[in-house]
C-alpha cells in the first residue's frame, strides 16, 4: 500500500504495528525494506519520526473519508458502504 499510495488518499492516518503500537502519521517515505513515518506531534519520548520494517506493519487506519475509487486505484476491488 505504501509503495503505491494513490494521490486521492491523504498521506495521513494511523499505523498499527505487530507490537500493537498505534502511530498516527501525517506523511511517510518508503525504501525497499522500511517505511519512515512523520508525526504531527512528538510521542511520549519526544520522537517525531518512526522507521519500521514492513514486517512490523499490522494494519492501517484511515482518518479521512476515502471514496471507493481511491482504494480501487491501489488495486482493491468492490465497493465500500455509503460515503
Amino acid at each position: 500500500m505504501f509503495g503505491q499510495w494513490p494521490d486521492a488518499i491523504a498521506r495521513r492516518g494511523i499505523v498499527i504495528t505487530s507490537l500493537n503500537d498505534q502511530i498516527p502519521f501525517n506523511g511517510f517515505m518508503t525504501s525497499e525494506h522500511f517505511v519512515v513515518f512523520s508525526r504531527n506531534a512528538p510521542d511520549a519520548l519526544g520522537a517525531r519520526t518512526v522507521m519500521l520494517p514492513y514486517e512490523m506493519l499490522a494494519s492501517i487506519k484511515m482518518t479521512d473519508i476515502v471514496k471507493s475509487t481511491a482504494y480501487q486505484a491501489a488495486g482493491f476491488r468492490g465497493e465500500l458502504g455509503r460515503q
